[in-house]
Parts: C-alpha cells; structure tokens; sequence
C-alpha cells in the first residue's frame, strides 16, 4: 500500500520565510500544480469558539486546508464580540490545532477592514481620520500576530456617497501603512485582499470592476509597492445575506478579468449556498462562509434544549438552564439586532415568528461570550453530561457537517497529500 506524504504548515511557512513569498501564495502555486482539478479554498469566519474547533476538526478530517478570516467586530484590539485579540484568535488557533495533532496549512486573516466596517463606528458616526487610525493600528496587531493574509475594504462611508476612485485611495492608503509598518518590524510578507461586493453598483458592474483594478495597479506603482498586489478580489457572484443563489456566469466574468491581472476572486455570503460546485468550475479561488455556522450551532443548542426539558421532566435533573431564552433575552439586551432589520421593521416584538427567529439565530454570535449566556450554556452541558450525553461534541459535529459539505464540493479533500507530490 503506498503511503502519502502530508504537507505540514511548517514546511509551507519555511519555504515562505525562505523564498520571502506570503505563504498563502506558496500553497496556490503548489496547488495549482495540478491542473486537472479546480478548486476553490474554504473560508471560515470565527465568529466563536466552537466554529474554531469544529473548524480545525473539520480539516483534519478532510485532510485539507483551512482559511480563518475574521472581521474587525469579530476580532480586534478591543477584542470584538468574541473577546479575542488578533494575538488571542493565533493562540486559540494554534491551542486547537495541537490539541488535535492537526499539522496541515491554517490561513489566518483579517475580513473586511476598513473605516466604519466596525458597527461601534458607525453607531457613534465616528469622522474619517478616527476609522482611519483605528483600521491601521488592528492592521498593526493583525500583522504583529502573525496573520497571512488582510482583506482591505474601505468601500463603507457614512458620510458621502462612495466613489470608485476614493475606494482605490483609501486602498492604496492602507496597504501602503501596512507595508510600511510590516518592513520596519521586518516581519514576514503577507497577501492583500481587496473590493467588496457590498458597494452599491460598483464592483457589482463589469466597467467598474475594471477600472478598480487599473487605478489600483497604477497607485500602487506611484506609491513603489510595484511588487504588491492582492491575491484576491472579492466581487459579487449573486450572492448576499438573504439570496443563496450564486451565478456562474457572472463568476466565470469576473475570474476571466481577475487573472489577467494576476488575482483569484474570492465569494463572500457563500452560506447556505444551492450550486456549491458552481464554485469550482467558475474557477472561483476561494469563499466565506460565517453565518451559516452560527445558525448550525444555534440549532444543535436548541435540540440539546429540548433534551434537558425531556431530561428535567423526568427528574433526571433538578434546574434546567433555560438557555433559550437566556440566549434571546442578551440578544434582544446587546441591541445589535438592529442592523438586520428590513424596511419597516422597528419594534423586535412586532416582528414575525420566523423573522425574529431568524434574527435571534444569526444575532446569537453577538452573545455567545455574555456571561449569562455562558453559564446557562455550561449548566446544559452539565445536566447533560451526567446523564451520558456530550452536548459539545453534539454541537461540534452539528457545525463540522455543516463544513464538511464545503470540503468535498470545493475538491479539497486530501490536498494536504497532493500538496508533497
């Protein structure tokens, strides 16, 4: 039987660190060795601590790599709603992945940064050179901790109408900072991520799209950055947060222009997605994936809920930990429902049973770290665990089938051998 070499992490960031090439390039050129076969790498926003885990064990399973992109409300200098760092979020990382003796490539980065993409900005109208600031020094801690890779994304203003040509501007500003303060730490090279499928009728448009790209090159030239340029470009593919409906068409488009100036397109809002394989064969380079884990974790919670209530009535337990309802009251109390309100929804009681439902599921990752929220979760696992059952590991392997499908629709399965053939 012939046994296959796995490629190790340590390996691809040697040969980083030797070849002064980000790593994440490293792993596309070896991948892309094997021109029979597409594929489209996996992005995994780390919106808790069991997305993490259930993550990292996900791709031990399926031998393959694994992308972690956070954004800054995620994970910041402040700590964000997970009440993670950017050093945190690496140790976190790191913790798990030698938990599990998994050894194959993680991919570490930032998810939309830019001024205002924190909803705190926004809030308290924050002025321009202050989301400015900020955005630079979380791109300080980001590179300082060792991420690979920074999605720069200043397509948000809340103050003007956004143009194309100040989008490449604020770009340029923040790439050249990060270049800047990366080299006088001497520390190692990493990739850029750009655009957003967010502005409105900008990267959306063909002509737009373009003209993105060209200004962005001939700034980053002025600017001697000549040898920068982003491994990614995120451009909408036809999906959003309320529309699973990716288009190959578009997809095919904007990869054909993408590659000719030496980028991947990267997908965002890829939850819940019906034509996954649509992906690879549009030659889509790789997706995020975020909200839909927190809806499979919030699901396995209230399945374990119902357990307890079944446990608690036949007096197999004394206190049951309510939860559900702990869960919807600090959703409800963070306020940050809010910004997934439609037109005409104000008053989160008025609301429809399945729109509020809707709302507390994908709001629940704003609370996950509430103290209450926390202990009632830890009293389910107790009551469960004394009468034999695992409610992490359900909730876990709730999440992991949830990404399991993405490995094996995006052809990753065991690139983590083929990487030292």
């Amino acid at each position: 039987m012939e046994i296959k070499k796995r490629i190790d992490e340590s390996k691809l960031r040697k040969e980083s660190e030797e070849k002064k090439i980000p790593m994440l390039e490293i792993l596309f050129k070896k991948l892309a060795k094997d021109k029979k076969t597409n594929f489209t790498l996996f992005a995994v926003c780390p919106n808790s601590e069991a997305v993490l885990k259930a993550a990292i064990r996900a791709a031990k399973r399926a031998d393959a790599p694994i992308l972690f992109v956070a954004t800054l409300n995620q994970v910041d200098i402040d700590g964000g709603y997970t009440g993670w760092t950017p050093k945190d979020l690496i140790r976190k990382i790191k913790e798990e992945s030698y938990r599990i003796i998994y050894k194959g490539p993680i991919i570490v980065g930032v998810d939309h940064g830019g001024p205002w993409v924190k909803d705190r900005q926004t809030i308290e109208k924050w002025d321009l050179d202050s989301s400015m600031s900020w955005t630079k020094k979380s791109f300080e801690a980001a590179i300082s901790a060792g991420y690979d890779i920074i999605h720069v994304d200043p397509t948000v203003d809340i103050y003007n109408p956004i143009k194309i040509e100040t989008v490449v501007e604020r770009t340029i500003e923040l790439i050249y900072h990060s270049e800047i303060y990366r080299k006088a730490k001497k520390l190692k090279p990493i990739s850029y991520e750009v655009g957003t499928e967010e502005v409105h009728g900008g990267l959306v448009d063909i002509n737009v799209f373009k003209k993105f790209l060209d200004l962005l090159k001939e700034g980053l030239e002025r600017k001697g950055l000549k040898g920068v340029w982003p491994i990614f470009v995120v451009a909408k593919v036809g999906t959003d947060l309320h529309t699973s409906n990716f288009s190959p068409e578009t997809a095919k488009e904007v990869v054909s222009i993408a590659g000719k100036y030496g980028s991947y397109i990267k997908g965002h809002y890829t939850d819940f997605v019906n034509n996954l394989k649509g992906y690879v064969k549009s030659g889509v380079g790789a997706a995020n994936v975020g909200p839909e884990f927190t809806v499979m974790e919030f699901e396995a919670l209230a399945g374990l809920s119902q357990t307890e209530e079944e446990l608690f009535k036949k007096n197999m337990i004394s206190v049951k930990s309510n939860i559900m309802k702990i869960l919807e009251k600090a959703v409800f109390e963070s306020g940050r429902w809010k910004k997934w309100l439609m037109d005409g929804e104000k008053n989160f009681d008025n609301l429809k049973k399945d729109r509020k439902d809707w709302i507390v599921k994908t709001s629940s990752r704003y609370v996950w770290t509430n103290p209450e929220v926390k202990n009632s979760r830890n009293e389910l696992y107790r009551n469960l665990n004394v009468n034999g059952i695992d409610g992490e590991n359900i909730v876990l392997s709730n999440i992991e089938k949830a990404m399991d499908k993405y490995f094996r629709k995006f052809n990753l399965l065991d690139l983590n051998s083929e990487l030292d053939n």
